[in-house]
């Protein structure tokens, strides 16, 4: 019922009133539905009823995912995303029981920022769905590939000669190009392969993963730039835990599709919660596509809000696990 009831109104909301009333129902259902969530709220002591906006509503700790299977209502998973794990501890899964929600908020959140996929050759510098079929990041990728993109799209692990040629007879065609990688890959690729992409769009998605030194996302664009030709480096903002992403055309500043939204909370208070401009803190995030699972989630990465719901990343905090999204310090 709830999949007829609020799915379709979540990616057709219309301003901050709609979006509060939303993310008040969804919250209701999952402190009724979600058993992981209902214990933690009342862990807490919080009545549910006592919730009346988004600065109200407790937040989930990420770390949840790596040890409870964090589902709202019946259903059978069509698909688990299962985080990088680039420590030895226990990675972060997500039970996705509707992968149509997931499909439909990509894709909707990616017309958005740059329209259709069918407009694009898209080439990824990633593992690919064979290499890491549990992977969301390469599930990303892929899916927007296969939603029309040109047919010379894929995915280039290492194949820097091939994809460089690609790209090149694409340029020279006219046809709209988007290069997405994991950030040491295209540092492979653009120290490899220096070549003039200034039409191209480049984006990357975070996470040296302990292939290369760790570099601020300043010297990363830095490089990618001078040895791409691009003006600009995008930047994807994801994880596993989300099925939403949120996307940076430069400077390191994301936005967020409509049905998503950052709030920062102090390190010292997880109860203290802000919305506003200027305000730097851990991000919380809301991200109402999580219907089935959690809407609510306390991340570790640290970041500022904006205008206009703009956020930055500046990093990580120290005690918490390096993961494989937009991590690199600011």
């Amino acid at each position: 019922m709830m999949r007829e009831s609020i799915a379709d109104r979540i990616f057709s909301l219309a301003g901050e009133a709609e979006f509060m009333k939303a993310a008040i129902e969804i919250f209701m259902r999952q402190a009724s539905e979600n058993k992981i969530y209902r214990e933690f709220l009342s862990c807490l002591g919080r009545d549910p009823a006592s919730v009346r906006n988004t600065l109200d509503i407790p937040f989930l700790p990420v770390e949840f995912f790596r040890n409870h299977i964090v589902i709202t209502g019946p259903g059978t998973p069509e698909i688990v995303f299962e985080s990088s794990g680039t420590t030895a501890k226990v990675k972060s899964r997500h039970y996705v029981t509707d992968l149509s929600l997931y499909n439909e908020s990509l894709l909707r959140g990616f017309d958005l920022f740059y329209g259709s996929p069918s407009h694009y050759l898209i080439a990824a510098l990633m593992p690919s769905p064979e290499e890491r079929p549990s992977g969301s990041l390469s599930y990303m990728v892929n899916h927007l590939i296969r939603s029309g993109a040109d047919k010379r799209s894929g995915f280039f692990t290492r194949n820097y000669d091939h994809l460089a040629g690609i790209l090149g007879d694409a340029v020279r065609e006219g046809k709209k190009c988007i290069l997405m990688g994991i950030s040491y890959a295209l540092l492979d690729f653009a120290e490899a392969k220096p070549m003039d992409l200034t039409e191209v769009i480049v984006v990357e998605t975070g996470g040296m993963k302990g292939r290369r030194e760790e570099i601020t996302r300043g010297e990363l664009h830095s490089r990618l730039m001078n040895n791409l030709g691009v003006r600009t480096i995008h930047s994807e903002y994801g994880m596993t835990e989300l099925l939403s992403q949120a996307w940076s055309d430069g400077e390191g500043l994301f936005r967020c599709p409509p049905w998503m939204k950052i709030l920062v909370r102090e390190l010292n208070d997880p109860f203290s919660v802000s919305s506003e401009p200027g305000q730097a803190g851990a991000l919380n995030i809301i991200d109402l596509a999580n219907i089935n699972s959690c809407s609510f989630i306390a991340t570790w990465d640290l970041g500022r809000l904006h205008e206009n719901g703009s956020f930055e990343v500046l990093g990580r905090y120290d005690h918490s696990d390096v993961r494989g999204c937009n991590l690199l310090a600011g």
